[in-house]
């Protein structure tokens, strides 16, 4: 099962990137249900690099550890959790960029699940839940994102 959340967003796959290398800034603005975030090994999308955060989904508050398990710039970043347990029922998150048109990008966020029809159906609230943060995240990923660009082109002009 995979939940999947998609945004249009104008800024170059760079000014997105920059957007996660500088987490420890954004958590907190990025969603009003983000309570914690904080870099545990390394700092910045490098492979290896891991960071703890805790965020309310359905009401509950849910901490994760995450370590990268691949990244590629402007394009792919990849994380999983720390806890081989964890892994066994979420293998993989995902954030990824596709080109729509000049200057026009596609975010995609991805959660990949281990859960059969059965787990979907008993936990159909808390994946709609999880589905309403990650449309939420999108659109203040694109808010950030865009008001940063144009601070940069406003920089740049003068």
């Amino acid at each position: 099962m995979v939940l999947r959340d998609t945004t249009e967003v104008q800024a170059s796959p760079a000014a997105v990137f920059q957007f996660f290398e500088d987490m420890d800034r954004h958590y907190l603005q990025w969603h009003p249900d983000h309570k914690v975030f904080r870099w545990t090994r390394g700092k910045g999308l490098s492979l290896g690099n891991s960071f703890y955060f805790e965020e309310v989904i359905a009401g509950k508050l849910l901490k994760k550890s995450v370590v990268f398990t691949r990244i590629e710039p402007g394009r792919h970043i990849e994380f999983a959790p720390t806890f081989w347990l964890m892994r066994l029922f979420l293998p993989r998150l995902v954030f990824r960029l596709e080109p729509v048109t000049e200057g026009l990008y596609r975010f995609i966020a991805e959660i990949y699940l281990r859960a059969g029809p059965l787990a979907a159906r008993l936990n159909k609230h808390e994946f709609d839940a999880v589905r309403e943060h990650m449309r939420v995240e999108g659109v203040n990923l694109k808010r950030i994102v865009e008001s940063q660009n144009e601070v940069s082109s406003a920089s740049a002009d003068a």
